[in-house]
């Protein structure tokens, strides 16, 4: 049996900020060298600040829905650190609209992002993730694959099918790339900025432990799930939501 690395180099996406940020630097600490993969400018302060805590990071600014960009950013890591040993899909768009008033676009773009990003990542970082046979993914889904809550029709859409591309994925790279996929709940990033007190709290109040979680929280997972620790650990879908989906209220 190979050994499982207990470090590497992993590209992350929507690394500038929220779990994708918390899980860089987290890489980081744990002696990954991290490339940090986004459109949003941040991206280089996020990248920046692990460097000047001793890590190895590189920013790369670009789409996940485009291959030019995903070339580039594998040219990069390639010139920087060599070939990638690890992938977080985490890169996201969401658009709290019901259905009946989403627009087409709307709609794409949250599909283009969500689901055909991860299948461009997956796509290019395949030859260096399969050349040892330990290479792993991670596929940053969300509780709302398996539960349907109001207004978010294609974002529940598109992390329901990153569960089965999980599943798939580990089915045709057994043996060669382990493929995992993490479920977070109620996890207090840039997605709640807007919404009252009382909307959080409540949002607390469903959840066995009481409160929202920390990006952090998923970020330990997902270095689990990455690591020697889990190498007999592919296709799972782990959820960190803090309880939220084993419990209902009821009078």
């Amino acid at each position: 049996m190979t050994a499982e690395p207990d470090t590497g180099t992993v590209l992350i996406t929507g690394a500038a900020r929220g779990i994708g940020a918390a899980t860089a630097r987290r890489m980081a600490t744990c002696g990954w060298s991290v490339v940090l993969f986004d459109r949003d400018e941040k991206v280089a302060d996020t990248a920046a600040s692990i460097e000047s805590a001793g890590g190895r990071a590189l920013a790369c600014r670009g789409d996940v829905t485009s291959e030019s960009d995903w070339a580039a950013a594998l040219a990069r890591a390639h010139e920087t650190f060599g070939p990638l040993d690890a992938l977080v899909c985490n890169a996201l768009a969401t658009d709290h609209t019901p259905l009946h008033e989403m627009t087409l676009a709307s709609w794409q773009r949250q599909l283009d992002v969500n689901l055909t990003g991860a299948f461009h990542g997956v796509r290019a970082c395949l030859p260096d993730l399969r050349r040892d046979r330990r290479g792993a993914i991670v596929i940053v889904s969300s509780v709302h694959a398996g539960f349907g809550l109001p207004g978010v029709p294609a974002y529940a859409a598109t992390k329901a099918g990153l569960t089965g591309l999980t599943r798939q994925l580990a089915t045709e790279y057994g043996g060669e790339v382990r493929v995992n996929c993490v479920l977070p709940g109620p996890i207090l990033t840039a997605q709640w900025d807007g919404s009252a007190e009382d909307e959080r709290a409540a949002s607390a109040a469903e959840t066995v432990i009481g409160r929202l979680g920390d990006p952090e929280e998923v970020a330990g997972p997902i270095e689990f799930l990455l690591g020697a620790s889990a190498s007999f650990v592919t296709g799972a879908t782990l959820t960190v939501d803090g309880g939220w989906s084993i419990t209902k209220n009821s009078s």
